[in-house]
This record gives structure tokens, sequence and C-alpha cells, in this order.
């Protein structure tokens, strides 16, 4: 069992709890807002909202690993405070939009590119830079607080953002957001880091990704964790590609008890970071890695027995389905982060998170296309569109992955850990 120290964390690591949730906050109520603020002052359509997301995605693809780079050469609250403020300066570029209709969607998509810059940024420096805040004991404790942020946000920030543009218009969900932003800037001013950069300057990119590559392929408990997230985001996103038409269609939902099944995860998610700490004081570190994927194959498997049920037990099913849905992979994040914490060598520590980030996010798209595949090829194969035969497929499709992921893990040794080990040598 992890042996969580009980003395406080110390207050600069809350100076970065508090500055994460609000720039987690910021970027919620922002990345809701942009669509709103698209479809009222432009009338986009699903193509435009599609291509104003793909811009918000792209730099997870093109940036993670550079900025994972960058992390290991230099000061990591540095960079955490110039990706704040180029956060905070795209937010008040699209408040500015929303107070002098001057949006296009060339804009509207440049600006999002520029806040989803500074989110990967602070999202490879950030969890970099905990292990040089608190000690090793303290990690559960810490990851615990940064996921309770990040699913607090997750969970009110596109419901606030959605009050704010219906009883005010979009300008003050911007404002707002600007405000969470700059705030967290302030806070983040107060942290620097002590760490000897000597030698990496003069080292070739490429190299050092190759070094960071290596640590992560060649460490099997890092291996496995990161072949387990790649089949779960496969899978997550092939589960979105069918779920909302199941749903409305199948089971026979309305939009808002779907909004409202989808919020249950958002739920689950702050309940799985309020129960992590206690979860990994309570039980054996490789148990409690294990708990997450198991989690996913619980609430698939209740999805896909939905398709059985009345409409009544089929709706609160998915709902309970996706509430462990957002309890188990905070679970397993929080875990996982500490284990890539504790093992990695601080000097390619960033570089190990930026690879994670960039495979996790690289295996998203993969599992919309193939969810979208399946369900074409489910299609054609069905002789009417009234047995659902696509969304059940991919719900099937799904679940095999999910049984998948749960497997990886099961049979890797991080099964077989303890406690948090001691941190390796570079």
């Amino acid at each position: 069992m992890t042996n969580n120290n009980a003395s406080a964390l110390p207050k600069r690591f809350w100076n970065l709890a508090v500055a994460n949730l609000m720039a987690q906050s910021a970027e919620q109520i922002s990345l809701a807002a942009v669509p709103m603020i698209a479809v009222l002052s432009l009338g986009a359509g699903a193509e435009q909202i599609g291509l104003l997301a793909a811009a918000q995605t792209l730099p997870f693809f093109l940036l993670a690993i550079p900025f994972g780079i960058l992390a290991d050469r230099i000061s990591r609250p540095l960079i955490m405070r110039v990706a704040e403020i180029t956060r905070t300066l795209a937010l008040l570029g699209l408040l500015l939009c929303a107070l002098t209709g001057a949006s296009t969607l060339m804009l509207l998509a440049l600006l999002g590119f520029l806040g989803a810059t500074g989110t990967v940024a602070f999202s490879v420096a950030a969890p970099a830079f905990v292990p040089s805040l608190v000690a090793r004991e303290q990690l559960p404790r810490a990851n615990a607080k940064l996921e309770l942020a990040r699913s607090a946000a997750f969970a009110a920030g596109p419901a606030l953002s959605g009050a704010l543009v219906a009883w005010t218009g979009a300008s003050a969900a911007f404002v707002v957001a600007a405000v969470l932003s700059a705030s967290a800037v302030l806070l983040l001013w107060q942290l620097s880091e002590q760490r000897d950069f000597g030698g990496t300057v003069q080292r070739r990119p490429m190299q050092e990704l190759r070094d960071g590559w290596q640590v992560v392929w060649q460490q099997d408990w890092l291996r496995a964790i990161l072949l387990t997230s790649v089949a779960w985001n496969i899978s997550w996103f092939v589960l979105h590609a069918a779920y909302v038409p199941y749903a409305m269609r199948a089971l026979g939902m309305s939009a808002d008890r779907v909004g409202l099944s989808l919020a249950a995860y958002g739920v689950g998610m702050v309940v799985g970071a309020l129960l992590a700490t206690g979860v990994m004081a309570r039980m054996a570190l490789g148990k409690a890695i294990l708990l997450g994927p198991l989690c996913s194959v619980v609430a698939i498997l209740g999805l896909v027995t939905t398709q059985w049920l009345s409409a009544i037990a089929a709706q609160i099913l998915a709902c309970v389905s996706f509430f462990i849905f957002g309890v188990g992979p905070i679970i397993w994040t929080i875990t996982t982060t500490t284990l890539r914490q504790s093992i990695t060598p601080s000097p390619v520590l960033g570089r190990v998170t930026a690879i994670f980030l960039t495979v996790n996010m690289g295996a998203r798209p993969v599992g919309a296309l193939l969810g979208a595949a399946v369900g074409m090829a489910a299609s054609h194969w069905s002789a009417s569109a009234q047995n659902h035969t696509a969304e059940i497929a991919c719900l099937w499709l799904s679940a095999t992955g999910f049984c998948l992921q749960l497997w990886i893990i099961a049979r890797s040794s991080v099964k077989q850990l303890q406690t948090v080990p001691a941190a390796q040598a570079a």
C-alpha cells in the first residue's frame, strides 16, 4: 500500500494547484463558448464547428513533443507562465471578437489554436514540475488535487459557459475565462525551480526525443501503461462515435437526457479524484492501477446490456455506466501519473510526459475513424435502419477494446507493485 505522508502539502504546491484550477476552468469555459459564438455570430454548422475543433486539437499533435524537450532544457515554471500568458492573450482576442462582432471562422480558429498551444505547454510542464514541489510519498495526494481541479473544471466549465452566454452574451464568458487565466499567471509568477540544466542545451532535439522514447519503451511499467492508454483512448472514441445516435434512436433518450448521461461522466471524474488518495492508501499500488481499466470494462458492459432492457432501465444504466467511466479513468490517471513521476529520471520527465500526451491524443482520431468505418460497414450489411446495427456494432467493438486494455495492464508486472517505487537513475 502507498504510504501517504500526513504532513501538509507545501505552499508552493498550492500555488500551482490553484493556478491549475483557474487555468483548467478558463480552458473549459472558452472551449464551450467558442462554438457558441461561431453559431450565434457566423451561423456556423457542423462542418465549421468541426474545423474549429480541429484547430484546438492540432497543437497537441504538433507541439507536445517540442514542449517536452523544452521542459527538460529550461525552467518549467517559466514555461507555464508563458503558456498561461498565451492563453490569456487568446482569450482577450476572443473577447474582442465578441464585443466588436468582427469574428470570422479563420480568426476564431487562429485564436483557438493559440489558446490550445498554451494548454499543451502547461499540460507538459506541470506534471514534470510536481516532483520538485512535494516529497515522493506525497505525490499521490498532490496528483489527486490537480486531477480534482481538472475534473471540477470539466464538469462545471461548459455549464457555466452556457449559462453566461445565454444570460449575458458570449463576451461575459470570455471575460470570466480571461480573468481566471490572468489570475493563474499571477500565482505562477511566485514559483521557481532549482535544477541543473548543464549539458542539456547542447544536445540535438531528435537525440533527446529518442532518449525519452527509450525510457518509455524499455521500462516495462511505462510501456504497459502507454499501451493500455492507447487501447483505452481508441475504445473511448469508438464509443463516442456511436453513443449519441444509439442513445437517441435505440434507447429513446431526449437531448436533455443524453446530456444528463454525459454529465454523469464529469460527476464520476470528481468522485474518482476525491477517492483516489484513499484508494492508494488502502490498496497495493498495482491493484489501484488495475482498478481504472476494470471500471471501464464494467462500464462498457453496462452500456452493451442496455440493448436488452426496457427504455427507462436502459437510460438509468447508461447514466450509471458513464459515471463509472468517469470514476475509473481518473483513478488510473492519478495512480499512473504518480508511478511515472516516481520512476522517470527528472532530466527526461518533460519528454516522457510529452510522449504520453502525444501518443494518447493521436489514438483519439484513430478511434473516431475506426468507429465511423465500422458503423458504415454495419449499416451496409443491415437490411433496416431500425435495428441500430451500426451503433450496436460500435458498442461491441468498443467493449472488445476495453477488454484488451484491461488484459494489457493485467498481464504486465505493474500489478505486482505494492508501493510507489523509488526513483531510477538517469
